[in-house]
């Protein structure tokens, strides 16, 4: 038999993923019902309509966001952190949004997309930036944006 630590731990998660499988089938069950509730009211204003030809939207990833919300959270961190790196800035947001921190791809991609933001943020002489220790650019808020 395996070591006590190793079948707790198993169990645990078993009973962590059982869960996530309720809540996700509660999930289900009501977007089920929301949806039937959308197509009674699209059969009181069109009687013939046909469901099945409205095409499903896939859902966006969880790390997308919406317009402007990666630079006025940026600029939020910036104003109560003070000068921070973009890698510390990165993993603060993640962590905000409740992202996996151990993903390397999804935090390479947002180190990206918050790179790219401070660009823009420095063009806009919103905030501005300096070489660090180790070589790396900290960034804080530009003169045009008040503290």
């Amino acid at each position: 038999m395996g070591t006590p630590h190793a079948i707790t731990a198993l169990r645990d998660k078993r009973g962590e993923l059982a869960g996530q499988i309720d809540a996700l089938q509660d999930q289900l069950r009501q977007a089920f019902i929301d949806m039937d509730h959308i197509d009674a009211t699209l059969r009181m204003f069109v009687p013939d309509i046909e469901l099945d030809e409205i095409k499903p939207k896939p859902l966006p990833p969880r790390h997308r966001a919406f317009k402007g919300q990666v630079t006025r959270a940026i600029l939020a961190m910036l104003r109560k952190e003070g000068p921070m790196d973009a890698k510390a800035i990165t993993l603060r947001l993640m962590a905000e949004r409740d992202l996996n921190l151990n993903d390397s791809g999804l935090q390479k991609a947002m180190h990206k997309r918050i790179g790219a933001a401070l660009r823009n943020l420095r063009e806009r002489t919103l905030v501005s930036s300096e070489q660090g220790k180790g070589g790396l650019l900290v960034w804080s808020i530009g003169s045009n944006c008040g503290k």
